[in-house]
C-alpha cells in the first residue's frame, strides 16, 4: 500500500507542468479625474505566451 502511495505521488508530481507554463493571471485599476467627474476602471485576465485575454470590469 506504501509502495502504490508513493510512486502515485511520484506520477502526480512528475505530471506538474506537463501541458507547458501555467496562465499568469493579471489585473489593472485605473482613475481619471475630468470635466464629468471621476472615472474608476479595472481589468482583469490571463496571458499565455504572446496571447492576452482581459475583461474589463467597469
Amino acid at each position: 500500500m506504501i509502495r502504490a502511495l508513493c510512486l502515485l505521488s511520484l506520477l502526480s508530481l512528475a505530471a506538474c507542468g506537463v501541458d507547458g507554463e501555467p496562465l499568469k493571471p493579471h489585473g489593472a485599476m485605473n482613475v481619471g479625474i475630468g470635466s464629468g467627474g471621476v472615472n474608476a476602471g479595472a481589468t482583469v485576465g490571463v496571458t499565455k505566451g504572446p496571447l492576452t485575454v482581459g475583461v474589463g470590469v467597469f
